[in-house]
């Protein structure tokens, strides 16, 4: 009985964690990425002064915010879904939502920084050529695109690593509840506080395990990014 309660626990969190971290890349990509990819364009264009500074301002503030505090994004949404805030009265303080949102404030940054980067790199010759045979504005970026499609990748797999292995945001926002909006990075701290090794372990084990399966689909991405 005890055995059966420790692996669906185990199995709740593994699977709400996926759910949290999944929901908000897949909202951050449909988010971040046409962004992103309008930055990059920016890049394939003549450009004054003025709007090179600009440029550059943009890409400063991304980059910041690439780099945004978990525990930091945790309080502000915190501060918004508490009761006395002005979010408060749709009750998501403590709930999956605010863990979803949470994660989809940090992750959209580095969708749109990495995005922004791969398209801008594509050989401006490619657009041009594009172009030079008939191509429309919107056929040569759809083809700029395609070139940039595996930095495209890498930055949703980026995004979904940062998610699945953050923890204060999502404790301060989510509660940590048992059952409820406990995953794996929050349990691992609680148990581990409590002297469950057994458990934060195991939770540990399978976290390493999903980290394991990102890199190597990044590494593979990568590799045929570099024979193409």
């Amino acid at each position: 009985m005890v055995e059966d309660i420790f692996l669906q626990e185990i199995i709740n969190i593994t699977l709400l964690s996926l759910r949290v971290s999944g929901t908000a890349v897949l909202i951050g990509a449909l988010i971040g990425i046409p962004i992103g990819a309008y930055l990059g364009f920016r890049q394939f264009k003549g450009k004054k002064t003025m709007m090179r500074f600009v440029d550059v301002m943009l890409k400063s503030i991304i980059n910041t915010f690439m780099g945004l505090p978990p525990v930091a994004v945790g309080l502000v949404v915190y501060l918004l879904l508490t009761s006395s805030g002005p979010l408060g009265w749709l009750g998501l303080l403590y709930t999956p939502t605010a863990m979803v949102i949470t994660q989809l404030i940090m992750v959209v940054p580095i969708i749109i920084g990495v995005t922004m980067s791969a398209v801008g790199s594509v050989e401006r010759s490619i657009m041009e050529k594009a172009l030079s045979l008939g191509a429309t504005k919107n056929q040569a970026a759809f083809l700029v695109l395609r070139e940039a499609r595996v930095g495209v990748l890498t930055a949703i797999i980026v995004a979904f690593g940062a998610a699945i292995s953050e923890v204060g945001g999502i404790m301060i926002s989510g509660g940590n509840i048992r059952w409820f909006t406990r995953t794996l990075t929050t349990a691992i701290v609680v148990e581990t506080e409590l002297g469950n090794f057994n458990m934060a372990l195991t939770l540990g084990a399978i976290l390493l395990s999903i980290a394991f399966v990102i890199n190597l689909a990044l590494t593979i991405l990568q590799i045929k990014g570099a024979r193409r």
